[in-house]
């Protein structure tokens, strides 16, 4: 076998994104994230690693590790529009593009040689294009499967050096007959399902490298973590990953979610939030032609408690104010007093088609979905914060809730 899969990661995606867009602080330690207390990181730059700043860090402890962190909000809809140009560049390469994120993907390149070269070529030709079309690094690996990719850009990713990126080839290639030698010292953290409570139960074990662990039976495995885990970290183990590139993957579920500023004990406050996800989460539904069964309410209160309520539709629904009126009441079941940190709305179950049973309050049903759909057009022609309802209008304008906004946590000084 050859290698046939590429995995290819775009290098501090959001950070590297801004600055493009803000280039006088190149050099500097930039973090994208949300800035308050509550804020995490969403990425850092290689300066702001240098400082050991990492991604999911609370912004606070970032803070502390680098006085002079320079914090951009991020803008999520604009990282889209990048993520899209770069897909069509993979694209452009093989249809056999396996999208993870916004920011990574696997390629099938198995029947491009005779138009593209073999693999070594096609992975630097992508690491290039990218960078010449989007101004953007890239890192690129490639094996026999998919784990072996993924592991193999990992490998060529840029080290942190003490002012910033140390840049290599920035491609690599895992042979076959080169796989046992690169597994063997990898830590065991490194295979993929492995985290913190496989992980300790793995070092109680005495098994703190991939090469010990390939030398473990499955059976003892298959004991220890039971059926699924053990059978599945004896392959990975032994480089043994038989899944394709999967080209088309539609979304299980829209949410979003947000964590507020100060924790909010007013079920008017909570309800005028509750209304900016839903109208968001709806619109978003409506947009990808999907109706929904479910919808979930995620609450957090201020000790990090968390929990979650669903109701599920007797008939599916895209109506923001079907919607809501569910929602509210399972946000009405909801004790207030200890302050929400965090509330969400998600909506599951899809269903594409677009009949619906007849009922007796039709004309009502009716008339709303006449008004949203007016609502929609509006929204399509002047822009999402153009119209929305009435409860999420500000002295500042229609608060309207976007894909992405304040996921990474609040900005300081935000009211919202």
């Amino acid at each position: 076998m050859t290698t046939s899969i590429l995995h290819v990661d775009m290098d501090a995606f959001f950070a590297s994104v801004e600055l493009l867009r803000y280039p006088e602080l190149v050099g500097k330690p930039v973090v994208v994230g949300g800035s308050g207390n509550r804020g995490v990181v969403a990425a850092a730059s290689y300066e702001a690693r240098s400082y050991g700043i990492y991604s999911a860090m609370s912004s606070r402890r970032a803070k502390r590790l680098c006085r002079d962190l320079v914090f951009i909000s991020g803008d999520y809809e604009f990282y889209v529009q990048v993520s899209e140009r770069i897909m069509n560049i993979l694209k452009s390469f093989t249809p056999l593009v396996e999208p993870l994120s916004l920011d990574e993907a696997f390629l099938d390149i198995g029947g491009v040689r005779r138009v593209h070269g073999e693999p070594k070529s096609i992975a630097y030709k992508i690491r290039d294009a990218i960078y010449e079309e989007e101004g953007l690094r890239c890192s690129v690996g490639g094996s026999v499967n998919k784990f072996l990719a993924k592991l193999s850009s990992e490998n060529a990713k840029p080290k942190v050096g003490p002012r910033g990126p140390v840049y290599g080839e920035s491609v690599f290639l895992l042979d076959e007959d080169k796989i046992e030698i690169f597994l063997d010292p990898l830590p065991v953290n490194a295979i993929w399902g492995v985290g913190p409570k496989t992980h300790k139960k793995l070092t109680d074990l005495g098994i703190e490298t991939v090469g010990e662990l390939s030398r473990v039976s499955e059976g003892s495995l298959v004991s220890s973590l039971g059926k699924a885990a053990g059978q599945q970290l004896w392959r990975l183990a032994r480089g043994i990953d038989n899944r394709n590139v999967v080209v088309e993957q539609e979304a299980k579920s829209i949410g979003h979610e947000e964590t507020f500023s100060k924790d909010l004990t007013s079920r008017e406050d909570l309800e005028r939030e509750l209304v900016r996800l839903v109208d968001s989460v709806s619109w978003r539904l409506r947009k990808s032609e999907k109706k929904c069964r479910t919808v979930s309410l995620k609450i957090r209160y201020s000790d990090f408690t968390t929990f979650s309520r669903s109701y599920t539709f007797p008939d599916p629904t895209s109506l923001s104010s079907t919607v809501l009126e569910e929602a509210k009441k399972l946000l009405g079941a909801v004790d207030l007093r200890h302050g929400v940190r965090l509330l969400g709305i998600s909506v599951t179950n899809f269903d594409k088609s677009f009949g619906e049973q007849l009922k007796f309050s039709e004309n009502t049903h009716s008339n709303r979905k006449n008004t949203e759909d007016a609502v929609d057009l509006i929204r399509d022609r002047f822009g999402v914060a153009s119209i929305g309802p009435a409860s999420i209008l500000s002295s500042n304008g229609m608060r309207i809730k976007r894909k992405g906004e304040q996921q990474w946590g609040p900005d300081e000084n935000s009211n919202d």
